[in-house]
């Protein structure tokens, strides 16, 4: 008996080209653009995974560079010269735009001392914010899609696996015949939907929540650094006072 069903899954697989291509080849339309939308989804995923982890590793080397220039002991106008247009990451975005807002109001040529003082310092403090939250939200770009991908394509894949197991219940209808090559073709094709579907989802839910951990915890480096620096402004404020 069970050399007799060997033997018919033997030629059910003769007849039928169950590698992937096969599969995909032999599907319904429907379940092909189910299958194609998966495989761009997950060549996508991994390409933003890819990106955005070399981008993080570069934007912490660049923090790390910043910051012990910041806190050698030099001049903060000094490093503010030097780096002129060329802030190429976000901490010296940061650094950039509260020194300039700083420059601007000392070039006004009124104290900055009392309310003016406290002022100048709230204006420092939101542009610093501003600039953090502008730059995080270039660097979280593309998340939406990877949240989407990770919760979506398992539904996508069985909806592709639904599909192709009516298509086979329609050939066993059509042929009046339940042997396995008739049915193995069309449960096969729609197996391959979902597992695909589970290939795009299991990296982007990783990747998602990789990424969103590590981009929080840049987030929080500049929100000290902001912190840090807003205090050494208050003290040049109280100095000047």
């Amino acid at each position: 008996m069970e050399n007799e069903a060997v033997q018919v899954i033997g030629a059910a697989a003769d007849a039928h080209d169950l590698s992937p291509w096969g599969l995909f080849l032999m599907a319904d339309i429907v379940v092909k653009f189910v299958m194609l939308l998966l495989v761009v989804a997950s060549v996508w995923t991994w390409a933003i995974i890819f990106d955005k982890g070399v981008r993080l590793r570069r934007l912490r080397r660049k923090a790390e560079q910043f910051e012990d220039n910041f806190w050698s002991g030099g001049s903060l106008d000094q490093l503010y010269d030097r780096l002129g247009d060329s802030a190429n990451d976000p901490q010296s975005a940061v650094f950039m735009a509260a020194m300039r807002e700083w420059r601007r109001s000392s070039a006004r040529g009124s104290r900055i001392d009392g309310e003016h003082g406290m002022a100048v310092r709230d204006r420092i403090e939101r542009v610093m914010d501003l600039t953090i939250g502008r730059e995080m939200e270039r660097l979280e770009k593309q998340m939406t899609f990877l949240a989407s991908v990770g919760s979506s394509a398992p539904f996508i894949g069985l909806f592709g696996t639904v599909w192709g197991i009516m298509n086979a219940f329609t050939s066993i209808a059509a042929e009046a015949n339940t042997s396995l090559t008739v049915v193995a073709p069309g449960i096969a094709e729609a197996l391959f939907a979902t597992a695909l579907g589970l290939v795009a989802a299991i990296p982007a839910t990783i990747g998602f929540n990789k990424l969103n951990s590590d981009l929080t915890r840049y987030g929080q480096r500049l929100e000290s650094f902001a912190g840090e620096f807003s205090s050494i402004l208050s003290r040049q404020i109280e100095e000047a006072a």
